[in-house]
């Protein structure tokens, strides 16, 4: 039988050799990712049964990304990021099957001593930061944090997805420990008024301190508008003893007249050897309704993350959850990831 034919697939091809080719003409241009794969038994609590198998990610999303630049003069250059999710498992393409082509990263922008500014698709910065404030960074299987701020199977507090569409991001310089940015997005539509996302955003770092805050304001989920506008803040810190490095996040949303959501998050990070490290974490979120009682769910993970080099690690991870009116569940993995 033959295969049938797909557009992205020869698109994703194409943009392979792109970047082969920009490789060989500008020593600006890169070809870089990472692939992941864990094994083991997925289960969260209220659900009947477990998921077990072999799954693309783990600590991190599989993906394959574009990079370069070119110089301007005057100190100005511009840059571009092309970059797509994957399911090494299956060899397919994004985190979902509904995802775009270039479903982590699309943008071009300008950078020089005002700072950056770009267009397109783009990571949301609520979301980045969060990574960096999560023993388990950006696992949206793992991380408890970011479990329940973006995963659905966990309530997800926070709308507007991990990318948005149709955005432009300003990013200022490094000023002494601080680096801030705003996003703003629109989804147009005809014969009816724009939804918009934007957001605030501002990190500072010093020795072994690094902390956060983040404002957003969002009416569309992805694509599809939502009903009614969710405003989210997010407030966070590690500091590194050396001998453990904490964490520590508070995130806040609400929704006029609808739910509203208050998060505490703490974590550690344990070196245990010089190639291995324990990793704790748990995360509460209330859940209160307009109307009716308040909930709850809490997460817990603890892993072990022990890398063979620079680029390559290997990992095992068990998780707690429970929400309230339902019995707890748990998670059980192994797992490689290796950049490249």
């Amino acid at each position: 039988m033959k295969d049938s034919f797909k557009p992205q697939s020869v698109l994703f091809a194409a943009a392979l050799g792109l970047g082969v080719v920009g490789s060989v003409q500008a020593e600006s241009t890169d070809i870089y990712g990472l692939v992941g794969l864990y094994m083991g038994s997925v289960k969260r609590s209220g659900e009947t049964d477990s998921t077990q198998g072999m799954f693309g990610g783990g600590l991190k999303t599989s993906f394959i990304g574009f990079k370069g630049q070119e110089e301007l003069g005057n100190g100005m250059k511009v840059l571009f990021s092309l970059e797509s999710f994957f399911r090494p498992n299956t060899g397919e393409q994004g985190r979902i099957s509904s995802d775009p082509l270039f479903s982590r990263n699309a943008w071009v922008g300008i950078e020089g001593g005002f700072g950056r500014v770009s267009l397109g698709r783009q990571t949301n910065p609520t979301y980045a930061v969060m990574t960096q404030l999560s023993p388990f960074g950006s696992s949206v299987v793992f991380s408890p944090l970011t479990v329940h701020s973006f995963v659905p199977a966990y309530g997800r507090n926070i709308q507007g997805d991990s990318v948005w569409n149709n955005a432009v991001k300003y990013a200022t310089p490094k000023l002494g420990g601080f680096q801030g940015s705003m996003l703003y997005a629109r989804n147009d539509t005809s014969g009816g008024s724009a939804k918009t996302n934007a957001g605030l955003h501002g990190t500072y770092r010093s020795g072994k301190l690094m902390a956060a805050v983040s404002l957003q304001r969002a009416q569309i989920n992805g694509t599809t508008p939502l009903a009614d506008t969710q405003r989210a803040w997010l407030a966070g810190a590690t500091y590194d003893f050396e001998v453990v490095k904490l964490y520590g996040t508070t995130v806040h949303t609400d929704i006029d007249g609808g739910t509203s959501t208050q998060l505490y998050d703490l974590g550690a990070s344990m070196p245990v050897s010089k190639s291995g490290k324990v990793l704790l974490e748990t995360a509460t979120t209330r859940i209160k309704p307009d109307s009716g009682s308040s909930s709850r769910r809490t997460t817990t993970s603890a892993g072990y993350d022990h890398q063979l080099s620079k680029r390559t690690d290997v990992f095992a991870i068990y998780s707690r959850d429970k929400k309230t009116a339902a019995s707890a569940a748990n998670s059980i993995a192994v797992g490689i990831r290796h950049l490249f």
